[in-house]
């Protein structure tokens, strides 16, 4: 089961990588955790863009759910922080 989650999430992540490396970035899957749980980490150009949450929350998070609906959470361990607004 843990295989056939894994290249499902990744067949999701391959469908917007071609959008990622254009703008010299990438994407990794870096863990599925036993209680589906996803971890990724952002690559290249991505790590220290300032949209990366957005193209967090509206690309990859969606396409993974959508993917791998058992998935409970998608999480990126090195989203760029936006500052509060006051």
């Amino acid at each position: 089961m843990q295989t056939e989650l894994k290249n499902r999430i990744e067949a999701a992540l391959e469908t917007l990588r071609p959008f990622l490396q254009a703008d010299g970035g990438d994407v990794s899957l870096l863990e599925i955790t036993d209680d589906n749980r996803v971890k990724i980490e952002f690559l290249g150009a991505c790590k220290t863009c300032s949209m990366n949450l957005m193209t967090f929350k509206a690309g990859i998070e969606e396409a993974i759910l959508k993917a791998a609906p058992e998935i409970i959470s998608v999480e990126a361990v090195n989203k760029v922080a936006t500052p509060a607004l006051d």
